[in-house]
């Protein structure tokens, strides 16, 4: 991240991760396919614990409540202590278009693997689909907000708001302001 952040995404080689992180280049390659890898690492597990999230929430549930459900409790347990590390890794990457692409892959994927668990809880298409988008996308809003705040609002915070404001945009109504 300072290597990223000092040279430039562009600029930082592997070489030079490798031996700041006081390890051989074959060794940064047997954990990560590439330096964007870097910046992506968690991903997977952050798309196990929101699908498990999935999976525990009340059978009674609104498949959006669900996922926003799923989103606080990852917001919680998994960024809020992280706020510093995803403040400067979102400023690394909202400064490349390659990198934005592959957050964007990223997003993607939460979206289809937060469907696919609604699809196990029963929810049809395209109802899992849209909860699913709906939720990644005001969670995308949320993070941003999340990023650019004085650090007073909590992450969960912001996903409540967005949460709110997303029903009322889709009831039809003016949302309230800020």
């Amino acid at each position: 991240m300072e290597l990223y952040a000092k040279r430039g995404f562009e600029s930082t080689a592997v070489a030079d991760i490798a031996e700041r992180a006081g390890l051989t280049e074959r060794t940064f390659y047997r954990h990560f396919a590439d330096k964007r890898e870097v910046l992506f690492y968690g991903a997977g597990a952050l798309q196990e614990f929101l699908v498990g999230a999935v999976e525990k929430a009340p059978s009674s549930s609104a498949p959006i409540e669900v996922i926003v459900s799923a989103l606080v409790e990852a917001a919680t347990s998994v960024f809020e202590e992280r706020r510093e590390f995803a403040r400067r890794r979102q400023a690394i990457i909202v400064a490349n278009v390659e990198l934005l692409e592959r957050e964007l892959v990223k997003l993607a994927t939460l979206a289809s693997a937060l469907a696919d668990a609604l699809r196990q809880r029963g929810v049809p298409d395209p109802v899992a689909s849209l909860a699913a988008e709906a939720g990644i996308s005001l969670f995308k809003v949320a993070f941003q907000r999340w990023v650019d705040d004085s650090g007073k609002k909590t992450l969960a915070h912001f996903i409540r708001e967005s949460s709110s404001q997303m029903k009322a945009v889709t009831a039809g109504r003016r949302p309230a302001p800020r």
